[in-house]
């Protein structure tokens, strides 16, 4: 029996540093901020002195990443800056950047084989918050960009995911979106003064999730949260959905950046210690370094239960960010939240919800509503409200959606108002149960 001969990986010259360039607050033009080196297993940052002499410069985040003219050494058991980390691409962008550099022998290969530094230096230049990455400092040269139809997005996404290489015009179009987070197809477009990120189906999906993220959204809006504006459009007879970029602003003919760090990198943790990220951890660094702290408080306790009701199992740090000014942080608008399947009732939460507990049930948000400053009434009156929005509002955005009756009774009732999350309610909270059973058989 013959074996496969091995795949010829070409030679790569690894970087041993990289420029970082920001946009400042205000400004419409990048400015070096300072440089990556690599030494040994660690990738340090140090700001540079022009950035440092600058009267508007900021730390690009505090209190990791402080203003001085050292070396900074990434916290204890992290490779690098979590604030550098949230501008490299997850597993989506790495798998097209992966497609780009091996035309498209994916399943042949270990990520390994690029570095940290690569995907920073690889992936398109309109990413995520305000920051970019450069191999020099005296010129910025902005990667991706191409344009392109949906359609053609959606072809060189279906391309990727069969590991068949892309074209050189596919390529340079679906690079524009490699540094954006998350493990599904997506791509970024520009409309007019408005940038969104498309989300597009995949191959191996089995039910509509760009619908049931549709779905989620809009009642999240509906029941008065701060979310990202989406739309549903078609495309090559596919569903594309498009979410409103709110780290981007346009004007007088110009865009420009809002600088935003992850929970995880608030939290001070990496994915390899993502499952220790929890709620009541953002709730308390949110008391001593955000802004307006009561409204963002009652936020996040929101959006904590929603995900819960929505079947919203993804949760987990990387998709919640604040925005970062040089000073203190803000919220950003919610983004993914995006039902999960499951094969049974039981189901958690990717953040931990009140101690080591993350089970998806309502009466572990309402025992963790004091971390949130919320007594009992208001909590329960959180949820309630949620409970109605989605009743109410469910088989009206089932329509616009076109969603198909196999689909919607595939939502209905195991991720949206599932059963599981109302369990073990009792006292004040128990109406929430009934309520959620009455929605669920009335909208059958």
């Amino acid at each position: 029996m013959t074996s496969e001969p091995a795949v010829q990986v070409p030679p790569r010259a690894v970087p041993r540093s990289a420029f970082v360039w920001t946009w400042l607050p205000g400004s419409s033009e990048p400015v070096v901020a300072g440089r990556l080196d690599r030494v040994g297993d660690e990738i340090r940052f140090q700001y540079g002195r022009t950035y440092r002499a600058r009267a508007d410069a900021i730390a690009l985040y505090l209190p990791e990443l402080p203003l001085g003219a050292a070396p900074i050494a990434p916290a204890p058991g992290l490779a690098m800056a979590g604030a550098i980390r949230d501008g490299s691409p997850d597993a989506w962008g790495r798998r097209v950047i992966l497609n780009r550099t091996f035309g498209g022998r994916r399943q042949d290969l270990d990520e390994a084989r690029l570095d940290e530094l690569t995907f920073l230096l690889e992936s398109g230049s309109d990413r995520i918050g305000a920051l970019d990455f450069q191999q020099a400092a005296d010129r910025y040269e902005p990667r991706g960009g191409g344009q392109a139809s949906l359609e053609e997005l959606i072809e060189s996404a279906e391309r990727v995911e069969r590991n068949i290489p892309l074209s050189p015009e596919l390529d340079q179009a679906l690079q524009h979106g490699t540094a954006i987070g998350g493990a599904r197809p997506k791509a970024l477009i520009v409309d007019g003064e408005t940038k969104h990120i498309a989300k597009f189906s995949s191959s191996t999906d089995i039910y509509s999730v760009v619908k049931g993220e549709f779905l989620a959204m809009r009642l999240a809006a509906l029941a008065g949260l701060a979310v990202a504006p989406v739309r549903l459009v078609e495309a090559a007879g596919k569903d594309v959905l498009l979410v409103e970029r709110f780290d981007r602003t346009h004007a007088a003919g110009r865009w420009h950046r809002k600088a935003l760090v992850s929970a995880l990198t608030i939290l001070e943790l990496d994915e390899m210690q993502a499952r220790y990220a929890s709620y009541e951890d953002l709730a308390e660094k949110i008391r001593l370094r955000f802004d307006e702290v009561p409204a963002t408080l009652r936020e996040l306790f929101g959006r904590m239960t929603f995900n819960v009701l929505v079947g919203n199992l993804d949760d987990h740090a990387r998709n919640h960010a604040a925005f970062w000014d040089g000073n203190r942080l803000a919220l950003t608008p919610a983004y993914d939240i995006c039902p999960q399947p499951r094969t049974g009732e039981e189901a958690s939460q990717a953040m931990l919800i009140r101690g080591r507990e993350r089970m998806s049930q309502i009466r572990t948000c309402l025992a963790a509503a004091p971390q949130f400053h919320l007594d009992e009434a208001t909590a329960i009156a959180t949820v309630a409200r949620q409970v109605e929005i989605i009743g109410e509002n469910w088989l009206e955005l089932c329509a616009q959606a076109r969603l198909g009756e196999v689909d919607r009774k595939l939502f209905w009732g195991r991720q949206f108002l599932n059963r599981f999350a109302f369990y073990g309610l009792e006292g004040a909270a128990a109406p929430l149960a009934e309520r959620a059973a009455y929605w669920r058989e009335h909208n059958a």
